[in-house]
Formats: structure tokens, C-alpha cells, sequence
């Protein structure tokens, strides 16, 4: 299994026009990040987890051919606002694009997009055939997925484990009975927005211990905003075993 992440970083802490911060004077490619996404691949097989407002450009740079479905963590508007793009695989595939969320976040995908469940469709809207899951293990695409329910303050959201490859965003608090689901991972991608408290993210040193807590082989973080630094800079304060993760970074399972 092939695991690309599309983008690693978040709306939040957003740089103003003109800023001369040492990320944004920064020639480094890792420091330049889309919103989050990941992707999937194996066997001809392909999901993604999020569509965010960069959607389109991370399908285009990674070439991306067929889509066969695509998992959704929560409703908020930089993990779902790029899913009009999928008109795109529509058209060259064909069929009608499955996607996977929460009932709530569902709900919110038909009033966002509510041109795409209209009994009289405009030509060429996208053709989104939707699946309701909660917290029991589902298939997609043929990919055994295993919900991780974490909390984004008072919102639940859903992080994923497909495999030894265990996937979390937008959260603050992990239950007992995750960290349960989370055992026996060997990669880790986890949410670290910042150094400064945040009420609904991990900061990069709560983020640091609950990877320690659940110990897998490597854990990358994600989700970064603008205000956590340089890439070169952040990485020397991190345990081994634990590394900022930068848009394109693929690694096999």
C-alpha cells in the first residue's frame, strides 16, 4: 500500500499579503503546504481522505487518473470545500463518485453542495453517491477502513486506520477506546498545529506525547499551521521516530 500525503498544513494562522516571516521567505519546499489530504493506493485501487480547497491542484500534481472513492473526517470548510472537483473523475470514469462520511458531515456536504441532489441536475454537476458510516469498520474500494472517533473540541471527528497506517486530524482529545483501535501502528500521521495552546488542536507538544503514548514505528505530524516555524528548525526539537510531515511525502505500507 502506497500512502501520498497530499497536503499537510491548515487555513489557521493563515500568513497576511506581504508577510516576511522566515516560513514565507523560506526556499525550502517543505515549508510551502496545501490544506490536508491524504492518498491511498494499492492494487489499482485509489481513495482520498479529504477534499480540501486544494483539491484540484494536489489530483493534478500527483497525476491522479482514477479516484475510486473518497473518505470524509468532518465537515469543516477546508476538508470538504474542493469536492466539486470530483465532476472531473465523473467525466472520465464515468459513474458517480462514493463518498464516505458521518451523518453530520453528510448533511452538511447536501446543503454546501446542494446543486449536486437536486432532482433536476444542471449538466455537468458532480454525480456524488453518498454512504453514511459511524464509528464500525467499513469497506471502501476495497479497502478495509477502521474509524478512529477523536474530538475538535465539542465536534466529533473521525480519523482512519487502513492497514498499520493509522490516520488523525483536527483533534484535541483521544478516547481510551481509540487509543485501543490505534494499537499494533506502525505509521502515524497526527494532527500539530502549534506551539501555542489552541482549544481544539493538539499543540506540537501534546502532539509529541500522545504519539509517544501510542508508539508507532514513525509518526509524522500534520495539519501545520504557518505559526509553528520552519520546517529546519522545528525538526531539531523532535523525539526520533517523530517528524513534521511536508506535502508529497509518500511512503510504502
Amino acid at each position: 500500500m502506497k500512502v501520498t500525503l497530499l497536503g499537510t498544513g491548515t487555513s489557521q494562522g493563515v500568513p497576511v499579503i506581504g508577510c516576511e516571516c522566515a516560513v514565507c521567505q523560506s526556499l525550502d519546499y517543505r515549508d510551502k503546504r496545501l490544506r490536508v489530504s491524504v492518498l491511498v493506493q494499492d492494487n489499482n485501487r485509489t481513495i482520498v481522505i479529504d477534499t480540501g480547497p486544494d483539491f484540484r491542484q494536489q489530483m493534478l500534481r500527483e497525476r491522479v487518473k482514477n479516484l475510486d472513492a473518497i473518505i470524509l473526517t468532518h465537515s469543516h470548510k477546508d476538508h470538504i470545500a474542493g469536492l466539486d472537483d470530483v465532476r472531473a473523475f465523473n467525466y472520465l470514469q464515468q459513474k458517480d463518485m462514493p463518498v464516505y462520511g458521518m451523518a453530520a458531515t453528510l448533511q452538511q456536504v447536501q446543503t454546501e453542495f446542494y446543486y449536486a441532489f437536486e432532482d433536476t441536475k444542471y449538466p455537468g454537476t458532480p454525480q456524488i453517491q453518498l454512504h453514511t458510516i459511524d464509528d464500525s469498520p467499513f469497506a471502501a474500494a476495497g479497502f478495509a477502513i477502521t474509524p478512529l472517533p477523536v474530538m475538535h473540541l465539542r465536534m466529533p471527528v473521525l480519523g482512519f486506520r487502513i492497514g498499520n497506517f493509522s490516520y488523525i486530524t483536527d483533534a484535541n482529545l483521544i478516547p481510551d477506546a481509540t487509543y485501543e483501535k490505534l494499537i499494533g501502528t506502525e505509521v502515524l500521521v497526527l494532527n500539530a498545529l502549534q506551539k501555542e495552546s489552541h482549544p481544539s488542536h493538539f499543540t506540537l507538544g501534546e502532539a509529541i506525547e500522545v504519539a509517544k503514548k501510542i508508539g508507532a514505528s514513525q509518526t509524522y505530524f500534520t495539519h501545520i499551521s504557518h505559526k509553528m516555524g520552519t520546517q529546519r528548525s522545528i525538526e531539531k526539537e523532535l523525539p526520533k521516530s517523530i517528524a513534521l510531515a511536508y506535502d508529497g511525502l509518500t511512503f510504502q505500507l
